[in-house]
């Protein structure tokens, strides 16, 4: 069987490395071109790409998917089933090239959570479970029949780091097994139960990471987790924007105090913020073309004269 994968960041580099590990044949990796990255803005390849390289596979990176010379060289790989995880959408002379099919694996338990930010939505509405689905891919985002799907909890102090760490690796066992299940025709496809499409996924933007300090302090924390550590929650500190890491929400209430408000503890080591309800501890945050500091560490530099978030 011939295996073309497709994806891009380190979440699908688990994925791709169980399939190698399982000894099937790769015929071609598929990832986005190169970008320019870090202050010298030099082009750097995807973790897919290096990893690729690193175990000899061929690379492909189309700018774009309907290009004639991309699909040639698809058909060149003669792929009998695609892998996709954590690429880009497909067009239909791409994923309905092999016999066997194109799957996907989705970050959440579609038909939950459909979209392109599967994982930072789910914690910033205070979910307490998650999961991973394989499914074959269609016309439509994320609608394709289902395959596998596999649970796992959401731990009242995990970011979207944790979580993607979580489902990373989850999610390449259930790649493994879908492949293995679809090589010996075990696998039993099923359409998606609309009735379960609770929520949506989409993209995040910037004004979207902004926090609303006029929220209860559990609402605001779970935006602050779902954000960390990318893309990252940010406030107004000093009339400047300030990245918000970690917070946990105390246990004194802000009845009278204007949210936003900051209070110091007697050593100036805690940093607390008022929500609608309570205050909230900031644990980890980060000012413009500074590094990120656990709060002590940020107070003890800074001598300024403490002001409002906003």
């Amino acid at each position: 069987m011939n295996i073309v994968f497709m994806g891009t960041p380190d979440f699908a580099v688990p994925s791709l490395s169980k399939i190698l590990q399982a000894g099937y044949r790769v015929t071609a990796v598929v990832t986005a071109p190169d970008r320019p990255a870090g202050r010298g803005r030099q082009l750097r390849p995807s973790p897919v790409k290096e990893f690729a390289q690193s175990h000899g596979l061929k690379v492909l990176q189309p700018e774009k998917l309907r290009d004639p010379g991309f699909l040639d060289e698809l058909r060149e790989a003669a792929p009998d089933l695609m892998v996709v995880v954590a690429f880009r959408m497909l067009p239909e002379a791409v994923w309905s090239l092999p016999s066997m099919g194109t799957f996907n694996l989705h970050a959440s338990l579609l038909p939950d959570y459909r979209g392109a930010a599967p994982i930072n939505w789910a914690i910033i509405n205070g979910e307490t479970k998650s999961g991973a689905t394989t499914f074959l891919i269609d016309k439509e985002i994320d609608t394709g029949n289902l395959m596998l799907q596999r649970e796992t909890e959401i731990l009242p102090s995990w970011t979207a780091g944790d979580l993607h760490d979580v489902l990373m690796e989850m999610g390449a066992e259930l790649v493994l097994e879908t492949v293995q299940g679809l090589e010996n025709s075990s696998i039993a496809t099923h359409a998606q139960d609309e009735s379960l499409s609770r929520n949506k996924a989409p993209k995040i933007f910037k004004e979207d990471c902004r926090i609303d300090w006029t929220l209860p302090a559990t609402k605001v924390n779970n935006l602050i987790r779902g954000l960390s550590p990318y893309p990252t929650a940010w406030t107004y500190f000093q009339d400047e924007p300030a990245k918000i890491y970690l917070a946990r929400p105390g246990q004194e209430a802000t009845a009278g105090v204007l949210p936003g408000s900051i209070r110091l503890s007697e050593n100036r080591e805690q940093m607390f913020v008022a929500c609608a309800n309570q205050w909230l501890e900031i644990l980890s945050l980060q000012m413009p073309g500074k590094k990120r500091l656990a709060t002590a560490e940020f107070l003890r530099g800074f001598k300024d004269e403490l002001v409002a978030f906003s």
